[in-house]
């Protein structure tokens, strides 16, 4: 009978979410990355063609604002975890920025709205501060939204999958591959037709389209809701971590328990935030474990959570913080990835693009070099690696997360590499033609030379990116997901802020005497754009040996679930040892 109950609980429970909620979530983030990518891609163009920003102002405003749409997913994700739900946090994010998107696309038709064009040699008007008012406007409104669609988006969908039910499980890995390939084509297709149109048939069609499908996306999403599963919010997870820090604080000079055992446990009282496993107790940051102290003045029946939390809450922190170095290793990768949209378009600009006499390839579509290797790297990954490596392993993801970043680091590392050598033929293919005073004028050089770097950032991202962001959905507590979303976005935020302090730094101090730069504003044939990028790689090397240390000592999330007769998920153990039941996750089996 108690068997009968629990399957039917089981089945209520898995009334909603699952494979058939992907076609609208995965509609949703092909057309919300197509209009993103549209919108992005190519708008360092936009800046220096029709804003007429310098090169180094425009490209450090790019990635100021990809920092700062990398960072506001912190308030997305509180706000989700701790108030309204993904649901509702991605559906307001993205009509705002809608609203974002409407306004730029506006700005790019009204022609007052800009400076007038200039042509031939004649010094051009830069933009006036109502008409960048405008711009850093409608920037602000789209990172506002892009903070509630990045952290929850990921989350969201993996959260369709009843992570109790095995089978479930193992196509929530499945998910994170098969979310990035729809990205990646969605991506594909924008850095090729929509920067296409924005170069040859105009701005106004160029925004307008990716501002359509950022309203197609928004419709997709909303027509889902009835098959979704919306787990409700469990309180604000950033106050359980102050208050475990604070009851840690106040009981700093009591003496530690002699048994981990006497920690405060209280299952009624965490039951929302451990549905799928209680964490169980470690012996790093023990400091911390004073929190769970129950003393003299503790009601352990109704605790005051500022000064008593459970073991629980307690590993809650410390997982984050367990979380932390491997967080930062990410960092250099994105200041490397963003040279892409600003430099290396640069360099394609000043670059033979001519596939036939008629036809030459959009400078802001030579990404789609990256998003082809990416999409093959992943195609091939999920079809071919993992089965072969699954039979050597025993792991359901075929290698470890740890192991897939760092094979995207090596890669990312060796494309930053290539960069230079490339820039290197580029220059002397100028100086051979007498070009190096002549910034306006095609180098006799094909743009298919940057094929390598390009490719190989793609590779690099489809092992390590999303490999980041597998770690942060297996390593973080539950109930703290989509924060540990924006913790992938936070570092995707400090690459970028990297990017452009190292941009204005090399910008003034490689500076001679005669005007010559490493990062000039107008004629990159005088430039020293080389060094720049092997100044990237020198920092790559140092941040791999760096992961590697933390990848080494990095102690995995030990989760436990409690059996009690057949109440409880047969996981085909129950002998009391700790089972291994993925690369990340510990199962502690207690009968």
């Amino acid at each position: 009978m108690e068997k009968m109950e629990e399957q039917a609980l089981h089945s209520k429970r898995r009334q909603k979410g699952g494979l058939i909620t992907m076609p609208f979530i995965f509609a949703n983030e092909a057309c919300e990355k197509l209009a993103v990518v549209g919108f992005q891609a190519n708008m360092i163009s936009y800046l220096t063609q029709q804003l007429h920003m310098p090169l180094t102002k425009a490209a450090n405003t790019l990635t100021n604002f990809g920092g700062t749409a990398s960072l506001t997913p912190l308030i997305g994700a509180f706000i989700a975890d701790a108030h309204v739900g993904k649901f509702w946090t991605l559906t307001m994010a993205s009509l705002i920025y809608q609203i974002g998107m409407v306004s730029l696309t506006i700005s790019a038709i009204v022609p007052q709205l800009r400076p007038p064009p200039c042509h031939g040699g004649q010094l051009c008007q830069q933009a006036t501060s109502g008409q960048l008012a405008i711009l850093y406007i409608s920037l602000l409104l789209t990172a506002l939204g892009a903070g509630g669609i990045r952290p929850c988006v990921v989350a969201f969908g993996a959260e369709q999958f009843d992570e109790s039910d095995p089978k479930q499980k193992k196509r929530t890995w499945s998910y994170f591959n098969w979310y990035y390939f729809v990205m990646g084509a969605s991506i594909l297709v924008a850095v090729t037709v929509v920067v296409y149109i924005q170069d040859n048939v105009g701005w106004g069609w160029g925004l307008g389209i990716p501002t359509v499908m950022m309203f197609l996306s928004i419709i997709a999403f909303v027509l889902g809701y009835p098959l979704y599963r919306n787990l409700d919010p469990a309180g604000s997870p950033f106050t359980r971590l102050v208050q475990v820090c604070v009851a840690a604080y106040r009981k700093r000079k009591l003496p530690m328990v002699s048994d981990s055992r006497l920690l405060y446990d209280n299952e009624e009282l965490d039951a929302d935030i451990s549905s799928a496993g209680k964490l169980v107790h470690t012996k790093q940051l023990r400091f911390l474990d004073k929190a769970g102290i129950v003393s003299d003045k503790d009601d352990p029946k109704a605790p005051n959570l500022w000064n008593l939390n459970t073991v629980h809450r307690i590993e809650e922190l410390k997982s984050l913080i367990r979380m932390g170095p491997i967080w930062a290793s990410g960092i250099i990768l994105i200041t490397a990835y963003a040279q892409q949209s600003t430099f290396s378009l640069q360099q394609a600009k000043t670059m033979d693009r001519h596939i036939t006499a008629g036809f030459q390839i959009p400078a802001g579509s030579m990404s789609v070099f990256t998003i082809t290797s990416m999409l093959t790297t992943i195609a091939l990954y999920d079809r071919f690696l993992i089965p072969a490596t699954r039979r050597l392993t025993g792991l359901d993801r075929g290698i470890t997360f740890l192991h897939r970043m760092g094979i995207g680091f090596v890669i990312s590392t060796l494309a930053t590499l290539v960069a230079g050598f490339v820039e290197v033929r580029r220059k002397e293919a100028a100086a051979a033609f007498g070009l190096l005073d002549r910034p306006n004028v095609t180098v006799p050089i094909s743009v298919f030379w940057l094929v390598p770097q390009y490719s190989l950032h793609g590779i690099a991202e489809a092992f390590m990116s999303i490999g980041h962001l597998e770690f942060f959905y297996d390593q973080a507590p539950e109930s703290m997901r989509s924060s540990a979303a924006a913790l992938f976005w936070t570092s995707i935020s400090m690459g970028n802020y990297l990017s452009s302090f190292l941009v204005s730094l090399v910008h003034r101090f490689s500076a001679g005497p005669d005007g010559v730069n490493w990062l000039p504003d107008n004629n990159l044939n005088k430039g020293k754009l080389e060094n720049f990028y092997w100044l990237i790689t020198l920092l790559q090397v140092v941040n791999l040996v760096y992961y590697l240390f933390c990848a080494k000592f990095y102690t995995f999330k030990p989760v436990e679930v409690q059996l009690v007769g057949s109440k409880n998920v047969d996981t085909g153990n129950g002998d009391g040892e700790v089972e291994k039941i993925s690369d990340g996750f510990e199962l502690a089996l207690r009968v």
